[in-house]
């Protein structure tokens, strides 16, 4: 249910003091206890109590709760084979899949971090994630296993995840360029070598050990692995299930990619732990998104705005395609009023947004189905305490008033893998607890929900995936015909925000937004390119020599405004 940014609606004048509590859904606690087992834990007990139900559903093969826990135990021996030991990073490198979910818990069957990455990654990219993350043993697709071994990685597990596939129907299309079958180095070995292996015996694992490290950027471009724990991880599996009041008998549809927390939690690792069936997309198609959701007869659906908005376009969209849905949620840009309304009033649907970053393993807040609203944060979670604090003192801020949004909950990460001083700046203390600074400048309404009305950070948000201009200029610098570059985000109607790049070329080089954006396509992931190019004599400075950025952003959007 992440939700990173939104535009704002008009603010409300500050009452005195907000009910915040006054539209809590009604019969649900406001606090979890959570578990001290961990996250495979979650699959033995599932798998003891439904051993024969469907797990995952993917393309017309279906895995049983019993396989799933079987091959995840089988591919942990042979990872513990390579020398894969508690606390050592593995990384899940591939497109949904059932081998990501395979890959996963094999991965905390030894107490080993998962560190899922991004199928968009280029093999320079994958590099500084397998350094950073001191990671030797990944499991990726096959038709990533090129960059894998160009990127450095030593030992690969290689999955075809559509080996042994079909379509459930001739009219739901297989995604194209991953039945493929590489030919592999030595040493490494497909998946289904890997499941030969005996089962490795489980690692003693509790709540502060870790578990999953997502990796996300900043205004230095570097990405800065998030350190979860099973515990913190478990807080919203556990909040995710008693949210949506889910049940076993709930079919899930996996549209979110599983690399980012939004899709792990609320598509793969709450359903999981539910014993609910896991319908499974490796990549998003609109017209197969319909028919699943028909045919599979889906119950919960965690989307984005702009998945919604692309579903109901489609020219083949009919309302009755998602009678059985009782529950859409989603985030990652706000969703027009329009399309909410017509969702409505077709479908009978509430689309219910919520919030929420990798730091804070995906939702801490979310709006109550029995009284959401629009371009809304929504309203805090089980244990979570969000505030809005005055930009300069820190002092927290009456409804109405405009800051950064700070948040303490047992979802939020324990800090940045090996960056002391950016997980320094990332906390603040407020009367002796612990918060964590979003970034993010909104206020609470006299009610207590949350809204965004900026940010601190510079970053585009292309369809709730996080672009960071400082990341993609880096990169565009080592264009040879490049002598600066400033990326500023632009609005988008169909992914919320794209990524436009101002250029500066160098005297006498000569170089189109074609071939820029072409030469980025080689560099960097495919979501992440500039789809805009401005070409300019030079670039505004302030005060400091730092390149004015924010005016940019501000005129360009200024102008596009303008124009509608």
């Amino acid at each position: 249910m992440t939700h990173d940014a939104h535009s704002s609606p008009p603010r409300p004048a500050a009452p005195a003091t907000p009910s915040a509590g006054h539209y809590w859904p009604a019969g649900k606690p406001r606090h979890l206890t959570l578990p001290r087992t961990g996250l495979m834990h979650n699959l033995r007990v599932t798998a003891e109590r439904y051993p024969d139900k469907t797990a995952l559903w993917f393309y017309g093969r279906e895995l049983s709760y019993r396989e799933l826990r079987e091959q995840a135990e089988r591919l942990s021996g042979h990872l513990a084979a390579q020398g894969v030991r508690k606390g050592d990073r593995i990384a899940v490198w591939m497109q949904n899949s059932p081998a990501w979910a395979i890959a996963a818990h094999a991965a905390w069957q030894l107490g080993a971090v998962v560190v899922p990455l991004a199928p968009m990654l280029q093999a320079r990219e994958l590099a500084y994630f397998l350094q950073d993350a001191g990671i030797r043993v990944g499991v990726v697709g096959a038709e990533l296993y090129g960059r894998a071994k160009e990127g450095g990685l030593e030992h690969a597990v290689v999955a075809n995840i559509m080996r042994g596939t079909g379509a459930a129907r001739a009219d739901i299309p297989l995604p194209e360029g991953l039945d493929v079958n590489p030919e592999l180095q030595p040493g490494d070995v497909t998946l289904e070598e890997a499941l030969k292996a005996d089962p490795a015996p489980a690692a003693e694992v509790g709540p502060d050990d870790l578990a999953v490290m997502p990796y996300t950027s900043g205004t230095t471009g570097r990405p800065k692995g998030a350190v979860h724990t099973h515990g913190s991880v478990q807080a919203n599996v556990f909040g995710a299930g008693a949210w949506v009041d889910g049940t076993v008998e709930d079919v899930f549809l996996a549209s979110l990619p599983f690399f980012h927390v939004t899709g792990f939690v609320n598509s793969l690792l709450a359903p999981i732990n539910g014993g609910g069936k896991v319908v499974i997309m490796a990549r998003w198609d609109r017209d197969a998104a319909r028919e699943l959701i028909r045919n599979q007869g889906v119950t919960l659906w965690t989307n984005t705005a702009t998945m919604v908005i692309d579903l109901m376009a489609s020219p083949h969209f009919d309302p009755s395609d998602l009678r059985s849905l009782r529950s859409v949620t989603g985030g990652g840009a706000s969703l027009p009023a329009a399309i909410g309304q017509q969702l409505l009033d077709q479908t009978g649907i509430t689309f219910c947004e919520g919030y929420g970053l990798t730091e804070t393993m995906a939702q801490t807040h979310s709006n109550p189905r029995g009284r959401p609203k629009l371009q809304c944060l929504g309203i805090p979670l089980f244990d979570v305490d969000a505030r809005v604090v005055d930009l300069d003192t820190g002092e927290e801020l009456p409804p109405g008033g405009v800051g950064e949004i700070v948040i303490h909950g047992p979802q939020v990460m324990q800090g940045y893998w090996n960056r002391p001083e950016a997980t320094e700046e990332a906390f603040m203390d407020l009367g002796g607890k612990r918060f964590f600074r979003t970034g993010d400048l909104g206020y609470m309404d006299e009610e207590g929900y949350f809204f965004f009305t900026d940010r601190l950070k510079r970053m585009v948000n292309v369809s709730g995936m996080k672009v960071w201009p400082a990341e993609v200029e880096n990169t565009l610098h080592a264009h040879p015909a490049v002598q600066e570059a400033c990326v500023i985000a632009v609005p988008d109607e169909r992914t919320g925000e794209r990524a436009r790049a101002l250029i500066v070329l160098k005297p006498g080089q000569q170089a189109t937004g074609e071939d820029i954006q072409a030469w980025a396509r080689t560099q960097m992931a495919t979501y992440k390119v500039p789809r805009d190019y401005v070409f300019v004599e030079s670039l505004p400075r302030g005060a400091t020599g730092k390149v004015a950025w924010r005016p940019l952003q501000e005129q360009a959007r200024a102008e596009m405004s303008g124009q509608q």
